[in-house]
């Protein structure tokens, strides 16, 4: 029998969440992009939708990505392939 998915509880996606601040975000290349300033969510179903992005290389600030109201360039959070030391983010996912 398969295992079946596993589902997060709203306190361990906000541990999981809290976790990303701060980690260098890179592509699955080794491009160095930023770090995780933040994290946008849908609030209802708890979805992440975006990572919000500090310290921009000037390589991503080339590329036209959405940007917050204050300028902080929105990652999709479908591009992250991995999270452990460093967010991976598949980079075909973002040009």
């Amino acid at each position: 029998m398969p295992d079946k998915p596993v589902e997060m509880k709203m306190s361990d996606e906000k541990k999981f969440s809290k976790q990303l601040i701060g980690k260098t975000v890179i592509s699955k290349s080794g491009k160095r992009f930023g770090e995780v300033g933040d994290i946008v969510f849908e609030a209802k179903t708890g979805e992440l939708i975006h990572v919000v992005l500090v310290n921009p290389t000037t390589y991503i600030e080339k590329l036209e990505l959405e940007k917050t109201k204050e300028g902080s360039i929105l990652v999709p959070f479908s591009a992250v392939m991995a999270v452990g030391d460093f967010v991976v983010l598949a980079e075909e996912d973002i040009i």
